[in-house]
């Protein structure tokens, strides 16, 4: 074990030298300061002269959205059904490789206030296999983190893990952590596991392997993310079918035709030179991950999916589950915002299809459920009431697109919910899918908070709270162990 000690204060703002309008740390630039209140005095006076079109131009532009997201996701899921885009390599090939042709691999673990869970996350990351003369682990310890930094002393972490400790500044945020600690780093492969994750043992080796295998502009893979908890209860069932369509068929549908992927927070697996030429992650960008994927498809680079699962806790109570969705929401609201900022550069760097593709999984995302409870009001209004105004808000030719997505796109979006609980190893959840719309009147709560911080306080990093979890599943003990 080394205890590594620094006092400098890390270059939080780097990312800005390469790319200075690609930084979260202003939420708005220039033109967007200006921009953004012209076009509120535009909608005021458009609704004073004339309130009935205006609230119906809105009104089609919100069910244009819920359109484009509904044919949009029936393509994504066609093409995850008709060409899986994962990268799969088996036990026999990954232990094939030799120790001496395997490259050093940076181990990034930022852990902030997490004593109950530091001891466990070493065992795990000591069972990873891989030659420990290869391994550069480094847990990110936040200096003033008494508690944490001692568990992890007490641990007894094998050599080859060092306990890197952070000195303190703003933002606090996982991303500045991960790159003060790549200053240090000695590998040519980046990954980065959340202290409660437990990861696939042979994953480092299957992305080497798949490596030799991608094309040369392929400079990172996204392993598949999932929860050892998944049946602790109804939270942790929606959480896992949630990731079991997005890791196993929404990213991979994404890599395979060559859209911006948004990377996940954990076990992905990036070239270190591309990493440093790109100026590292935005440590003002609470999902630095999301901004990470997108900002290495602009500049010429790509991602693929690896089929290889890390494990983490998947937050069991209401409360703390909000707290997570709502920063991650937020992370998307500044990504969006950030990459919008020139809109025909933007173009130019991901292409038409590109383009779509980065405002409906980047922009629609946290969009759809910030405005699904109006639809939802007026919904229960005219089924309760059948007040008159409602049925001037929809004519003809927007009721039926409207309807069109109220039957059709909540049923696609529940059928995909099945397929991916199904092809992600989860049948016996299906009963969770059902209640799906309790789930989504969840996520517009966790939407309406981002909103609100974003505005308030958009580079806060709310900390989600770890070890609430009962029982590991057993297999995951078996692969851990």
């Amino acid at each position: 074990m080394t205890v590594h000690n620094r006092v400098r204060e890390p270059r939080t703002r780097r990312l800005s030298y390469v790319e200075p309008d690609l930084v979260a740390y202003r939420l708005l630039n220039r033109g967007q300061s200006k921009g953004l209140p012209l076009f509120a005095i535009i909608v005021g006076c458009a609704f004073v002269a004339a309130p009935l079109q205006t609230v119906l131009a809105f009104n089609a532009v919100a069910t244009g959205l819920y359109v484009l997201a509904f044919v949009y996701g029936i393509y994504l899921v066609h093409r995850a059904l008709a060409q899986p885009g994962m990268i799969r390599v088996g036990d026999t090939l990954a232990r094939a490789l030799a120790d001496a042709d395997l490259p050093i691999c940076t181990v990034l673990v930022p852990a902030y206030r997490e004593p109950e869970v530091i001891a466990r996350a070493i065992r795990s990351l000591e069972s990873l296999e891989y030659p420990r003369d290869r391994l550069d682990i480094k847990i990110l310890l936040e200096e003033d983190d008494h508690a944490t930094i001692e568990a992890a002393r007490r641990a007894r972490p094998q050599p080859h893990i060092e306990l890197l400790e952070i000195p303190l500044g703003l933002p606090r945020t996982k991303p500045r952590a991960c790159n003060y600690a790549l200053r240090f780093a000695r590998g040519e492969l980046v990954t980065i596991f959340d202290v409660e994750d437990r990861p696939d043992p042979l994953q480092i080796r299957r992305a080497v392997a798949a490596f030799h295998r991608v094309d040369r502009s392929v400079v990172c893979l996204q392993a598949k993310l999932s929860y050892y908890n998944a049946r602790q209860n109804l939270i942790t069932r929606w959480l896992t079918v949630e990731y079991a369509s997005w890791f196993s068929m929404l990213l991979p549908a994404l890599a395979a035709q060559g859209s911006p992927v948004p990377l996940g927070g954990t076990s992905m697996y990036l070239k270190r030179s591309v990493l440093e030429a790109i100026g590292g992650w935005d440590a003002f960008n609470v999902t630095e991950d999301a901004d990470l994927g997108i900002r290495l498809h602009r500049m010429g680079y790509r991602t693929a999916v690896l089929d290889s699962t890390t494990y983490e806790e998947a937050t069991s109570d209401f409360v703390n589950w909000v707290k997570q969705r709502s920063r991650w929401y937020k992370g998307y609201m500044q990504t969006w915002l950030v990459h919008s900022r020139h809109p025909r550069r933007l173009w130019q760097e991901l292409g038409p299809a590109g383009f779509l593709s980065f405002h409906l999984t980047i922009g629609a995302t946290p969009l759809v459920p910030l405005i699904n409870p109006i639809f939802w009001l007026l919904t229960l209004l005219w089924t309760v009431g059948h007040f008159p105004f409602i049925e001037t808000l929809f004519p003809p030719w927007l009721y039926y697109p409207g309807l069109l997505c109220m039957v059709f796109g909540n049923f696609m979006i529940i059928y995909a919910n099945i397929l991916g609980a199904r092809m992600g190893g989860y049948p016996d959840l299906l009963g969770a899918v059902l209640l799906a719309p309790i789930y989504w009147i969840m996520m517009s709560i966790a939407a309406l908070k981002a909103l609100f911080q974003l505005i308030r306080v958009p580079n806060f990093w709310e900390k989600t709270t770890h070890g609430l979890d009962r029982q590991p599943s057993p297999e995951v003990e078996l692969a851990v162990d």
